[in-house]
């Protein structure tokens, strides 16, 4: 027989509670079920927190930088020769953002474009023709209307993209911007042009963005630089991490290396960011080294 006091087993066997050890149990585990609930809404409440700053924070940096420099690039297409150099002109597309277009140059000749042709037509003594398919504010999604924009019969001799800043800003996946570039290398190695990929300079650099969306920033872009490389390696193109090798002297120097917006490089910063491309450059042109070896050895 059960003790005095203690609850009945029911018929099956089972332990039957008694309505005050129901309420004790229930208490007991009431602290676990708020205390849960408590994380829950500060987790969610911190998050709404965390987003409404990022947006702050945008709104704030898209006044400081404006449009100071429009949304139109200096156009420096024309060929470009040092001291009339002879033979027919290497031809040099430019493909991406306004990095590629030149915007926040104060001449034509300070451009990204300009700056590559001019080294290009200086090592391999050859003029250089220039084609500039890039557009102010494009995402790596705009490469394929850039491409399709150039004649059915244009084949430059080395393709350079330079894209990336504004898919970060707009919160393209990394992922999804890296195979639409490793999709317009592609179309370009299709056509037999060789290609070089400046891969999305980072945005940490930007003092105008007040942290800490300078530091997402700047984490976003360094993980969209490693998805492109990926993928234009895969696609077979030359690589140059921009964030590697301009991206200290930008840190380090940005009144002298950003333009008047703060977010666009300056002529002295095209003409670091060229000098960091122009070696790949040359390699992918191996006809031009090979004629500059021979004229050089007669």
């Amino acid at each position: 027989m059960p003790r005095p006091g203690a609850p009945a087993p029911s018929r099956r066997g089972h332990r039957v509670f008694t309505a005050g050890e129901c309420h004790r149990r229930m208490r007991a585990r009431r602290p676990v079920t708020l205390t849960a609930a408590s994380t829950v809404a500060v987790l969610g409440a911190t998050a709404v927190a965390a987003r409404t700053l990022i947006a702050r924070q945008a709104a704030i940096a898209r006044r400081r930088i404006g449009k100071p420099l429009g949304e139109q690039a200096l156009d420096a297409d024309r060929v470009w020769r040092r001291k009339k150099h002879p033979g027919e002109p290497v031809e040099l597309l430019l493909l991406g953002d306004s990095i590629a277009a030149g915007l926040g140059a104060g001449h034509r000749r300070d451009t990204l474009g300009a700056r590559l042709a001019k080294g290009i037509s200086r090592e391999a003594v050859r003029p250089v023709r220039l084609r500039t398919a890039a557009v102010v504010g494009s995402e790596t999604s705009a490469l394929a209307a850039q491409l399709a924009q150039l004649p059915g019969d244009y084949r430059a001799d080395v393709a350079v993209i330079v894209v990336g800043g504004n898919d970060v800003t707009h919160r393209v996946p990394a992922n999804r911007a890296a195979g639409q570039l490793e999709e317009a290398i592609g179309i370009l190695r299709s056509r037999g042009m060789p290609v070089v990929v400046g891969t999305c300079p980072d945005l940490g650099t930007l003092r105008a963005v007040p942290q800490p969306l300078r530091t997402l920033a700047s984490r976003s872009s360094r993980q969209l630089a490693a998805a492109q490389a990926r993928a234009a390696h895969r696609a077979g193109a030359r690589v140059v991490g921009l964030a590697r090798a301009v991206g200290p002297v930008f840190a380090e120097r940005p009144d002298e290396m950003f333009s008047v917006d703060r977010f666009h490089p300056s002529a002295l910063g095209y003409r670091r960011t060229a000098d960091a491309l122009l070696p790949a450059v040359l390699a992918a042109l191996p006809t031009a080294r090979g004629e500059q070896a021979s004229s050089a050895n007669p």
